[in-house]
């Protein structure tokens, strides 16, 4: 390997959780200190979330180094279990011993309450962490927070620890889920690395590994910034690869050209596309032309404008009675998503807030405010958002915004 030629002690961009690498960014200083909040408090659960490779695992390593003496740690990393599997891993974890052939959830709980009670009396901690903890079906997470029922007058017996992915946050909004989120004591979201950090992060982990050689120029970290998104776990991947390139070619560091074709091999090379010449693409304009056009036509005659339209919305009738022919038009009093869709255009083309609380009513406001569009593009200011009307609010991208609040045409 590249080893001995960068001289280095060992491989630098190991994916495995080695707590020795953890590179302590302001994220993971704050991650870390929750979950050592979580070791020292009185119970309930500790929430730490985090994308794929974003260093929630490595984080939970290096808590462990850190716990204290008197603590003992169940530590459950395939959640994909029954409510009777998870307890009975508790059980294992924690040296818990039962009878064979337990299947009675009593039976396992009335085990761990008398350990976590013996272990209470010996002035000990009890920790339970879970790793994918979004993995947990939602009976076995009511059954997680029935655990945390055992307890003394003093404390909690049992502290649990969830690290997950986001998926993890959104289980908890489930109203079944209530109760497990209310006792929440604190949660911390662990994103990815900003650029600015990962040149400290690769010169760190070189460090680790036993160089100070700055083998990767500053030219290449804001390349590999894109290319990993700042996923601890994809730059890891990206960089071993790119040192493996630069070893193979014998160059002393890593350049743009070793860490692209180092992207191709790990992420992937989408295969170019070639741009049809000749008649093929005559043949491809005619036919995405002629799409069009019918395209157009059929919604021109769906939206058309109809006599007598005007005059039903002065009278009022049109919030009840829509003339066949203009089915699918926004009509002055109309509610519903579709309003609330142009309520939300029209700020965005008037450069103010989108309304948080948006009506759903096609309201008089709305309908000035459409007016105003109309005029400014040179259509009938009737307040009817009909098909060239919408067709120009889709188009629009706010640059005319101040013509349209003055009421003029570009």
């Amino acid at each position: 390997m590249y080893k001995e030629f960068f001289g280095l002690k060992e491989l630098p961009f190991s994916i495995a959780p080695d707590p020795r690498y953890l590179y302590m960014s302001g994220q993971h200083q704050e991650a870390l200190a929750h979950l050592v909040y979580g070791i020292n408090s009185d119970g309930g659960f500790v929430l730490l979330t985090g994308e794929v490779g974003t260093g929630k695992t490595t984080v939970c390593r290096c808590l462990l180094e850190q716990v204290p003496e008197n603590t003992d740690i169940a530590f459950i990393l395939n959640p994909k279990v029954t409510v009777e599997e998870l307890l009975a891993t508790v059980c294992d974890e924690l040296g818990i011993k039962y009878p064979g052939g337990t299947i009675s959830n009593k039976v396992f709980i009335d085990y761990i309450n008398a350990y976590l009670l013996d272990a209470f009396a010996r002035g000990r901690k009890t920790v339970l962490i879970i790793e994918e903890a979004q993995n947990l079906g939602a009976d076995v997470l009511e059954q997680v927070r029935l655990l945390t029922n055992l307890e003394t007058n003093q404390r909690k017996l049992l502290q649990i620890i969830m690290l997950g992915q986001p998926e993890l946050r959104d289980m908890l909004l489930r109203p079944e889920l209530r109760q497990l989120a209310q006792r929440v004591t604190a949660r911390y979201h662990l994103g990815t690395l900003p650029g600015e950090e990962i040149s400290s992060y690769i010169t760190h982990r070189l460090a680790i590994a036993g160089t100070r050689t700055k083998l990767f120029p500053d030219s290449t970290t804001d390349k590999l910034f894109k290319l990993s998104g700042g996923v601890p776990r994809l730059i890891n991947v990206l960089c071993d690869r790119a040192l493996l390139g630069a070893y193979v070619n014998g160059q002393e560091r890593v350049d743009k050209k070793v860490l692209t074709k180092a992207a191709e091999e790990v992420l992937g090379k989408k295969p170019g596309l070639k741009f049809p010449s000749g008649n093929i693409l005559k043949w491809a304009l005619a036919g995405l032309i002629i799409v069009c056009l019918f395209i157009l036509t059929v919604f021109y005659a769906k939206y058309r404008p109809v006599a007598g339209l005007e005059k039903s919305i002065k009278d009022g009738t049109a919030q009840s009675r829509i003339p066949p022919d203009y089915k699918g038009a926004i009509l002055p009093g109309h509610r519903g998503k579709i309003v609330e869709w142009l309520d939300n255009r029209m700020s965005l083309i008037k450069g103010v807030p989108v309304p948080s609380d948006p009506s759903g009513i096609y309201n008089d406001n709305l309908v000035n405010d459409v007016k105003k569009f109309q005029s400014a593009k040179g259509l009938v200011p009737d307040g009817i958002v009909g098909f060239r009307t919408m067709i120009y609010l889709v188009a629009e991208d706010g640059k005319g915004a101040a013509d349209m609040q003055a009421g003029g045409k570009k």
